[in-house]
């Protein structure tokens, strides 16, 4: 079997199972939680620390995971929230923040579509919500603290808008008043300032909580193995994740009672919950010391975050208070990293750039870019391909050449073949030779293919994973680069008005689009820049690769196969330039009549 020919099927087939099986066979190990020792306490007078409360910090856990539990359907008056990028409402029982939309995107491309729903309150399907309270320590009950379903009053009739925060306040009839001051930004980031005064003649001890609840799994979960959905957490710079579906195999956290991953954060981290596109995470301020906890409950089918912050003791004529943050929103990378900007430890990562962090992070940041300026998605992959091929330029010249030099001593090997006969030993010793003399390196040939392993991968997942993708334009039928081709023959390719195959389905993986067309073209003319194999095998493998490539990338991101087909383009120019370059015209024409002709047979012995 030609060498050269070799190098290439094994290439190919290596890049293809490199992508396809990394993450199935070498998934991230879970991290292992750190010890978790028992929370700090501080005191509200004069700003030192208190004595320990016993049974603090286990109360203010028992209660922070009994709060979504208990959560009735909502039945209060509500604040409005309204903002040039949020709409929705608070409700006045628990205080919950669970009515949130986002004005800027809808469900589908469609004008008249629905706009996205992020949070939602009990009752609904998908309840997905914010909790905050107070956990009683040191001889607290429960009662006298707010709860989930505790009625607060509104301090005026105001909305909750960029410029007008809104403020609920509780009195517990005993002395202890509460109030929680909401303020939010231009963007998807809220702010919780809790507080309370203590008028109860004696010291109390409470540790401030917030919850992220939601009820099941979202309704539009997509179980891949390339990206992660469920849990996220930031832990002093460690991040952890902890799909949707692997909570319930969490061990079972003594303190919560439930499947629960638990970790001690020492000054800074944040937790939450993560989908495709969307994000919630609750945020300490930087600094703070805090207990993250993501934990299931299977009974009620309720999966949960939590941040615990040490148990404060208030003295009596004294008050205190806490602020956290909420980003409840669209993954935006200009938004998140402008948060991290701000003091958000380690943000940027909670967009799932995966083991080849190093490559995605500076791909993406290029294409978007480039973006910026060119205002085309498509255009924009074809410009980052371009950009790519320039500079694994050098890499595909010295191949090329060496792909030239392969044709050239082609007569000889041929002559070395019938020499040897059947002798293989003696052959491959001959070739050696051979390539030693004419300083020929025969992997040389895979080496640009070889280099795409990573590449396509990591601009695989930039396209897949990465919010800026989503519903990106391209032109005519091609509205949204995240999704596969919406061409077939069936609305023959565009031209009428109907949709193509679902996505997914038989008859889309049968009648692909026009981009998986052009793919299989620009592969089969790629490959006719050389001669057929003369083995009968390698021609039938030759003949049928850029089609079964062809089907198999029809379901991918159309965005993924328009660079796949500006990639394929640009290398046949280069390796038709530079091997001309060299002496050597590749017959393209006739190597394509040739492949029409009937495979030869073997000689029969």
């Amino acid at each position: 079997m030609d060498d050269q020919n070799k190098n290439l099927i094994l290439a190919t087939v290596l890049s293809f199972l490199v992508i396809l099986g990394w993450y199935t066979f070498f998934p991230p190990p879970e991290p292992v939680p750190t010890v978790d020792p028992v929370a700090t306490e501080t005191s509200a007078e004069n700003g030192t620390a208190g004595a320990p409360a016993v049974g603090s910090t286990a109360a203010a856990d028992a209660t922070a995971t009994a709060q979504a539990a208990e959560a009735e359907a909502p039945s209060a008056p509500r604040i409005d929230i309204d903002t040039p990028r949020l709409s929705g409402s608070i409700s006045l029982q628990g205080g919950r923040i669970d009515d949130l939309s986002l004005k800027d995107y809808r469900v589908a491309i469609d004008a008249e579509a629905a706009i996205v729903k992020m949070l939602s309150p009990v009752g609904e399907p998908g309840a997905y919500y914010a909790l905050y309270g107070w956990a009683p320590a040191a001889g607290l009950s429960a009662d006298a603290v707010p709860g989930a379903n505790t009625i607060w009053q509104a301090q005026g009739t105001g909305i909750l808008t960029p410029e007008t925060p809104v403020t609920m306040t509780w009195d517990n009839g005993a002395g202890l008043t509460f109030s929680r001051t909401i303020a939010v930004d231009t963007d998807y980031m809220f702010s919780v300032t809790q507080s309370v005064a203590n008028n109860s003649g004696a010291p109390v001890a409470l540790a401030p909580y917030g919850t992220l609840a939601r009820h099941g799994e979202p309704a539009d979960l997509k179980n891949f193995f390339i990206l992660h959905e469920g849990a996220i957490s930031m832990t002093d710079g460690t991040l952890s994740e902890t799909k949707y579906g692997n909570m319930p195999d969490l061990d079972v956290n003594e303190r919560e009672g439930v499947p629960a991953e638990v970790f001690q954060v020492e000054a800074n981290g944040w937790v939450g919950f993560t989908d495709h596109y969307w994000m919630s995470t609750l945020i300490p301020a930087g600094g703070q010391s805090f207990r993250s906890i993501a934990k299931y409950d299977e009974r009620r089918d309720i999966y949960q975050t939590d941040i615990v912050l040490p148990t404060m003791t208030v003295a009596s004529g004294q008050s205190s208070e806490v602020t956290s943050q909420l980003f409840a929103g669209a993954k935006e990378w200009s938004t998140i990293r402008a948060y991290e900007a701000d003091g958000v430890d380690g943000y940027i990562n909670s967009i799932d750039w995966g083991w080849f962090f190093f490559l995605t992070k500076p791909i993406f940041w290029l294409l978007h870019n480039l973006n910026q300026i060119i205002g085309n998605m498509g255009v924009s992959i074809i410009v980052l391909t371009l950009i790519i091929k320039a500079i694994l330029f050098p890499l595909a010249y010295k191949s090329y050449v060496s792909m030239a030099k392969m044709k050239e001593l082609q007569p000889q090997m041929e002559e070395l073949k019938k020499k040897a006969g059947d002798d293989r030993q003696a052959v491959q010793k001959g070739m050696m030779e051979l390539y030693k003399k004419e300083k020929v390196n025969p992997a040389a040939g895979c080496l640009p293919i070889l280099m795409q392993i990573p590449i396509f991968f990591s601009l695989y997942k930039v396209i897949f994973v990465t919010f800026e993708l989503r519903q990106a334009p391209f032109f005519g039928p091609f509205q949204d680069l995240s999704m596969p081709d919406p061409t077939s023959i069936m609305n023959v390719y565009g031209l009428l008005p109907w949709g193509a195959p679902e996505p997914g389905t038989l008859m889309a993986t049968v009648f692909i689009g026009i981009l998986p067309l052009l793919l299989g073209i620009s592969m089969f003319l790629q490959q006719k820049l050389n001669p057929a194999p003369t083995d009968p095998t390698q021609q039938m493998i030759f003949a049928w690769m850029p089609w079964v490539f062809m089907f198999m990338l029809g379901g991918f991101a159309s965005g993924l196969v328009v660079y796949w087909i500006a990639n394929n383009t640009i290398t046949f120019t280069q390796q038709y330039l530079i091997m001309r370059s060299q002496g050597y015209t590749p017959d393209i024409f006739g190597n394509i009549k040739s492949g029409f002709k009937k495979t030869p047979k073997t000689d029969e012995k």
